[in-house]
């Protein structure tokens, strides 16, 4: 990334829509030159003369030579989405046209954009703050509802919000502490250790709230992975196929089948499950068969949630105790599932396996498939917190919240032995740093840089 400074100086360019042949294509110009080298490409039309919101169509040239016929649309600063001047070519879709267009603006002074430098500049001129701009990303990325939502909520400022209000009380307080400093002499208190009691106990329980989301948040962005696990032909694939509307994994009754691990992904109520056909676990001479059992064990200890799924007719109850033990030790996040129970069997296997919590199924016939989707989302969800609640989603957040969270348990222990008030501050301090580290009150350069390094060019 450049400097900080030179954000200031110079005007970049950028395609902002996906590579690629398309019906059209829009190209951002940002920075002090952006409309000039606008009005140099459309001649006749006087850009740098027209007020901002408008739109302008017309022929962009180069010389005599025609590039496209384009629509600009001029944003001046401040109201616009970096908060400089603004322009955007919405021209043909062609990857040709749109490199032509590009070096031409180049060539008139521009240079190209880093990942994410428009809407670093967003930062910089006060548009966004941090958590906001990490939320564009987010917002980009997002492939559900919920995450959609969530991206939404925390561009809106729904986060931030709530971090600047705890962040501006404490400060307040904060100032009161080091005032008393400068009064130690006369043993005076300005700040009122009662309020300040109040204030840091109600601000834990929000930090512990925000805390607590973080594990549905990140299921939210990123999914939750889910390994299907079992004895051979115990209906793994069968089931698979049946979640995912297709045949996605070969079916057969010759056992082992499955000798390597298929990864698929379902949207069930928002959220996104990677469900993982894992191979039967069993013991094999078979070389390559056991190497997928291997491989079926390490899904089952990286996985979010593990489907142990098993023949109601083939196992006994003593089976699936020692199943279950095996699933308490390699992961105790599981759910039983007895497939090949239809409606007439499904008694019998209740009675069979009572007391072991089990789900039973039928894969072949979809009998109480729906039901198992309800379980994985309630298992994710546990009742705790909903999509409609601020969810952390971002793993610095959350990071710097663990931070904010041990100051303030300093601070609290500070309070109960009363320590002196120049190392109550010093805790204080710390606090702040971590609460504005989120929101990007407190930043260096180098965090910047690696922040907005991923997001994609043009944004």
């Amino acid at each position: 990334m450049p400097s900080l400074q030179s954000l200031w100086d110079d005007t970049i360019v950028a395609l902002a829509t996906a590579h690629g042949v398309s019906a059209i294509g829009v190209i951002r110009l940002s920075g002090p030159e952006a409309i000039r080298i606008a009005d140099a490409l459309m001649p006749g039309k006087d850009l740098s003369a027209k007020p901002s919101h408008t739109i302008h169509v017309g022929f962009l040239k180069e010389g005599d030579k025609v590039l496209d016929e384009a629509v600009v649309s001029l944003f001046r600063g401040p109201r616009s989405y970096t908060g400089e001047d603004v322009a955007e070519i919405s021209c043909h879709g062609s990857p040709f046209i749109q490199e032509e267009i590009i070096r031409a603006c180049i060539a008139r002074g521009a240079r190209l954009a880093k990942p994410g430098e428009f809407t670093q500049r967003a930062f910089l001129k006060g548009k966004l703050d941090l958590a906001q701009a990490e939320a564009v990303a987010d917002l980009i990325a997002s492939n559900t509802e919920a995450s959609r939502d969530t991206a939404l909520k925390n561009i809106r400022g729904g986060f931030s919000t709530i971090l600047k209000d705890l962040r501006e009380q404490l400060i307040k307080f904060s100032a009161l502490i080091e005032l008393e400093l400068d009064f130690s002499q006369e043993d005076v208190e300005f700040a009122d250790r009662t309020a300040l009691q109040s204030l840091i106990t109600d601000i834990r329980q929000t930090i512990g709230h925000l805390l607590e989301s973080f594990r549905l948040g990140n299921v939210i962005r990123h999914g939750v992975s889910v390994a299907i696990v079992g004895k051979p032909n115990a209906g793994k694939s069968t089931l698979l196929n049946t979640l995912l509307n297709e045949n996605r994994a070969i079916v057969s009754e010759i056992a082992g089948t499955t000798r390597d691990t298929i990864e698929e992904v379902i949207n069930i109520d928002g959220i996104l499950f990677r469900l993982i056909d894992t191979a039967g676990i069993r013991h094999s001479e078979d070389l390559i068969e056991s190497i997928g059992v291997e491989k079926s064990r390490e899904k089952m200890k990286a996985a979010d949630i593990v489907l142990y799924l098993f023949d109601v007719d083939g196992e006994t109850p003593g089976g699936l105790e020692a199943a279950r033990a095996e699933l308490e030790e390699i992961n105790p996040r599981y759910l039983l599932i007895g497939n090949k129970a239809d409606i007439p069997g499904e008694e019998n296997a209740a009675r069979k396996f009572e007391g072991l919590n089990v789900l039973y199924i039928s894969a072949k016939t979809h009998h109480h498939v729906n039901a198992l989707k309800e379980r994985l989302v309630d298992s994710v969800l546990q009742g705790r917190v909903n999509t409609e609640s601020t969810l952390v989603t971002n793993a610095r957040h959350y990071a710097a919240l663990q931070q904010v969270a041990s100051s303030l348990q300093d601070i609290q222990t500070g309070m109960d032995n009363r320590i002196p008030g120049d190392l109550l501050a010093l805790d204080i301090r710390r606090c702040l740093h971590y609460l504005g580290e989120i929101t990007g009150e407190v930043t260096n350069e180098d965090q910047l840089d690696y922040i907005f390094s991923k997001f994609c060019i043009g944004k």
